[in-house]
């Protein structure tokens, strides 16, 4: 003989969890500091924007325009980012023979 069916017993809704607002992230908790571009006589102009997209991800014409400036200045602001970040574009630079310093940006 069988037996009745029984119904299972109806399990309550999980309760969710209380979603208490998060603080948004500090973007601007870090100091900015610019890697620079000096001129040289040493690298052809190609191969120094070629460098400066590889490494600092600009655009060509960005690249272009900081070698130009570079080139007609002396020095150029390649990018202001935090410190971790800037020394290790300017390692990055520096290891392909291009004169290259950091700065704190004020």
């Amino acid at each position: 003989m069988s037996q009745p069916a029984t119904e299972a017993p109806e399990r309550p809704a999980p309760a969710s969890p209380k979603s208490a607002p998060r603080p948004s992230p500090k973007t601007d908790a870090l100091p900015p500091w610019n890697v620079l571009l000096h001129n040289d006589e040493v690298n052809e102009m190609g191969f120094v924007i070629e460098s400066l997209c590889r490494f600092a991800r600009l655009s060509v014409p960005a690249a272009t325009r900081c070698t130009m400036e570079a080139h007609r200045k002396g020095l150029s602001l390649v990018l202001s980012t935090h410190r971790e970040h800037a020394e290790l574009v300017a390692e990055q630079l520096t290891s392909l023979r291009l004169t290259v310093t950091i700065e704190r940006a004020e």
